[in-house]
């Protein structure tokens, strides 16, 4: 089972998140405004906040759907043991050369 996220599942729990988060402060401002209540936004907001939390931290299968491909490493066989070893990367300079 996978325990993480992809960069777009990331991505969409980040929109989920604040805009539920949004709309529940919206809607408890003005309830808040009618009853003449701050403690009844507080108490909106904070269902907003869980109903978030619940949507939006474990990863669900909607976030996992986009996942990164990884290159494979690339084998060469090693003259001494005859298996295959991962190649490391070899680096390369240039020099310059002055002209005359």
């Amino acid at each position: 089972m996978q325990t993480h996220m992809d960069y777009k599942g990331q991505k969409l729990a980040e929109q989920i998140f604040q805009g539920i988060i949004l709309l529940f402060a919206i809607v408890g401002f003005a309830w808040g405004y009618v009853c003449e209540q701050f403690v009844q936004t507080v108490y909106i907001l904070g269902a907003g906040f869980i109903l978030s939390c619940i949507l939006t931290l474990p990863p669900w299968p909607i976030y996992r759907s986009n996942p990164v491909q990884w290159q494979k490493p690339r084998v060469e066989p090693d003259p001494d043991t005859k298996e295959t070893q991962p190649t490391k990367e070899k680096k390369t300079t240039k020099r310059k050369e002055k002209s005359k």
